[in-house]
């Protein structure tokens, strides 16, 4: 088997016995780079003397004897979101074109420390604001299993790199379901950590009480092993959870869900979802069933009025969020000739940086958060909040974990919502609801919908700091899919 089908297990574990090199693993996915890329276009910038120069310092760190974790030498792609020092960090905008941070984000530099190679920076929707990747300012990533469909967002040159084998594991941050839903339409696992388990300094802030950094990658194991990496207490972010990292690998590598209670969330299925994703996800239900899980059905009422509360909190915090890019500090500037005051300058600088879903989401959370308007949109959705978590609270008194699909549907076209946004926010109708309470959620693949043979992803909930969960059940599906399949679901995307 070449490198690239490797998992980053399996891989970590070679390059530790000295079986192979981490420039050796480096050079075999910058090589797929070169093949796919043209095609997948899942990144934004890449430097393949950098990512060498990486794993050889890697490898020499590892001849010294130095104690360093279990990825340790293996390729990731990481999202364009986290700053890097020695990398441009634009969150895909082109008010921040070719801006190189002066410092690393508590993640980059925590996968810098596991031994971890940065291949490059991957595409997303700017701003992370986005469900298809399609408002990146630079170009529409692709979807390996049809290169005709969006790959998710925001997260989806993330998503795409992992499915498309350029990149063994993966970065992305999860606001409204942005690590989720690109997982469920490329056929990948992805999972949202808690809220404040996993460090937001030196991430290109979106929704703050919102944005959780996770992992993507080709298995519920290999995930684990990347969100144990950089997960933790960091006291240079504020809203970092001083607690104990729940112990993931171990749950991931423990794939018994006998006795546990499953779940179903009513208000998440039925009409409005694809007849091939119900198929797939009561097969699913089914699996758990038969490996001696007990299912229950749960209702969770408030869930059907997330996504509107959601479109009220995230852009009024994106409102606030993105009033630093003023063209007076850093990143572009435009109409600077001297004849222009400093309140014109950025309203030129502004309109020319930020593209039209981003000026949507500021336009719209400036409105909510406004005088006279604040109690009737703003207040009342954080109400909502409040309640959606209460309800979370008193379903995971009947349950230990809650199940549902993780988007209505397969991948969708190309251009297909780009007009329409009330529909590309319907992507994220069954993630929302995880990002507003702050509890733990993944998505694991549970095979094709029948309409189109694109991938379908079961998402399994669990409470805050519950994470170990996620992992134990996804890995129960996985394995028992992987059985009855004979292998992985995703082999190799059918249009690469």
């Amino acid at each position: 088997m070449s490198l690239i089908r490797k998992t980053a297990a399996e891989l970590g574990s070679m390059i530790a016995a000295g079986e192979v090199s981490s420039v050796e693993v480096a050079e075999a996915h910058l090589d797929r780079m070169a093949e796919v890329e043209p095609k997948v276009q899942a990144f934004l910038h890449v430097d393949r003397e950098t990512t060498v120069e990486q794993a050889r310092a890697v490898d020499e760190r590892l001849r010294a004897g130095e104690k360093l974790g279990p990825l340790a030498g293996v390729p990731i792609a990481h999202k364009d979101i986290f700053t890097t020092r020695d990398m441009p960090t634009t969150a895909a905008s082109k008010i921040l074109e070719g801006w190189k941070p002066p410092y690393d984000a508590t993640v980059t530099r925590r996968l810098r420390e596991a031994g971890l190679v940065i291949l490059g920076k991957t595409n997303l929707d700017e701003f992370a604001m986005g469900s298809s990747t399609e408002n990146s300012a630079y170009h529409t990533t692709r979807n390996p299993w049809d290169l005709t469909k969006v790959p998710g967002g925001s997260s989806g040159g993330s998503s795409a790199a992992v499915a498309s084998y350029e990149a063994p594991l993966s970065t992305g941050t999860d606001t409204g379901g942005s690590i989720r839903q690109p997982a469920s339409v490329t056929g990948i696992v992805g999972m949202k950590p808690t809220y404040g388990g996993s460090s937001r300094y030196g991430l290109i802030a979106f929704a703050s009480s919102l944005d959780t950094p996770g992992p993507f990658a080709r298995t519920v194991l290999d995930a684990a092993l990347l969100q144990e990496a950089f997960s933790g207490h960091d006291p240079m972010d504020s809203t970092s959870i001083d607690a104990p990292v729940p112990s993931v690998v171990e749950a991931a590598r423990h794939a018994d869900v006998a006795g546990m209670r499953i779940g179903v969330v009513k208000e998440l299925a039925g009409d409005g979802y694809q007849p091939g994703v119900l198929a797939r996800y009561h097969e699913a239900v089914q699996l758990l069933e038969s490996l001696g899980a007990k299912v229950v059905e749960v209702s969770c009422p408030s869930f059907t009025t997330a996504l509107y509360a959601y479109y009220l909190v995230a852009p009024s915090e994106c409102s606030s969020n993105l009033a630093r890019f003023d063209a007076m500090r850093y990143g572009l500037r435009v109409g600077d000739d001297g004849t222009r005051s400093a309140e014109e300058v950025m309203a030129l600088t502004r309109a020319a940086g930020f593209g039209p879903e981003v000026k949507r989401r500021i336009m719209l959370g400036t409105y909510a958060l406004s005088s006279g308007y604040y109690d009737a949109y703003y207040g009342q959705a954080q109400k909502v909040r409040t309640v959606i978590s209460r309800e979370f609270e008193a379903a995971y008194e009947q349950a230990d974990v809650l199940v549902s699909p993780t988007t209505p549907t397969t991948a969708f076209a190309i251009g297909e919502r780009v007009d329409d946004p009330m529909a590309m926010y319907l992507a994220d109708l069954c993630t929302i609801p995880s990002n507003m309470a702050g509890n733990a959620a993944i998505s694991v693949p549970c095979g094709l919908a029948d309409e189109d043979g694109l991938p379908v992803g079961l998402q399994i909930m669990a409470p805050v700091l519950a994470d170990d969960r996620c992992y134990r059940v996804g890995a129960a599906v996985e394995q028992a899919l992987e059985s009855r399949w004979g292998g992985p679901l995703l082999k190799e995307a059918p249009s690469l």
